[in-house]
């Protein structure tokens, strides 16, 4: 799996981050428990999933911040 780029996310709507961010929280807990199961072939994309989560989370709290 491929991570999402910091710059491409910021060019998206807040909303549209929004989406990806429940769609990625959704998916990790899958992965996890194809890695618990040992059906997890790519176990790396566990750890690139955390990291594209807490860079959408990131720029969310950025945008969050400027609007105050």
């Amino acid at each position: 799996m491929k991570s999402r780029k910091a710059s491409d996310l910021r060019s998206l709507s807040t909303q549209e981050i929004e989406g990806f961010l429940k769609e990625s929280e959704e998916s990790i807990v899958r992965l996890r428990f194809q890695a618990a199961l040992g059906q997890l072939d790519d176990t790396s994309t566990v750890k690139t999933m955390r990291k594209d989560i807490a860079r959408m989370k990131t720029i969310l709290t950025e945008r969050k911040k400027l609007s105050n």
